[in-house]
């Protein structure tokens, strides 16, 4: 009588294939939790769009930066939120983006901060996070790392001096 061949899958085609799924998932996930804190950065930007627009109409009609969201014609900070957003706070020339409990943990009650420069006439935006923001989890434009937030400071406050020196003229 002959004996059988058993069809099916061995112990170690059963381990191969786990393997791969594991190492699959390893690099998978990192990448997919990054997508979502940028995703969820980028809510708290697209709200700051129409602080930016407020800012920058203000600018131009004054010729000064506003104090405030009131000032400024916007909404209270606490009523420009969304889902990972908190608040979006107008103070002068800056725009901070406070995210929420709901947001990824790295992001947490962490800020994204956006500062308008005044290039005689036209308004620019420049973009930076908190220092507890991971560099890979900001948008391209918001990279620059502490040296270039320490380099726009000290440019802010040579042309505020600057200002000042010229109005005691």
């Amino acid at each position: 009588m002959m004996k059988a061949h058993e069809k099916g899958f061995s112990l170690i085609d059963l381990m191969v294939v786990i393997s791969i799924i594991g190492t699959l998932a390893a690099l998978a996930i990192p990448a997919y939790q990054d997508y979502t804190i940028r995703a969820q950065i980028s809510e708290g930007l697209t709200l700051a769009a129409t602080s930016q627009t407020a800012i920058e109409e203000y600018y131009s009609e004054y010729g000064d930066w506003p104090d405030n969201n009131e000032v400024a014609g916007l909404p209270d900070k606490k009523d420009i939120k969304g889902k990972y957003t908190s608040e979006v706070s107008v103070t002068d020339d800056v725009i901070e983006i406070t995210y929420d409990n709901d947001a990824h943990q790295i992001i947490r009650t962490r800020k994204v901060v956006l500062t308008a420069t005044d290039n005689k006439g036209s308004i620019s935006w420049s973009c930076s996070g908190d220092g507890k923001i991971e560099e890979n989890h900001l948008p391209p434009a918001c990279r620059g790392g502490e040296e270039k937030k320490k380099k726009d400071k000290k440019d802010k406050k040579d042309k505020k001096d600057k200002k000042d020196k010229k109005d005691k003229k």
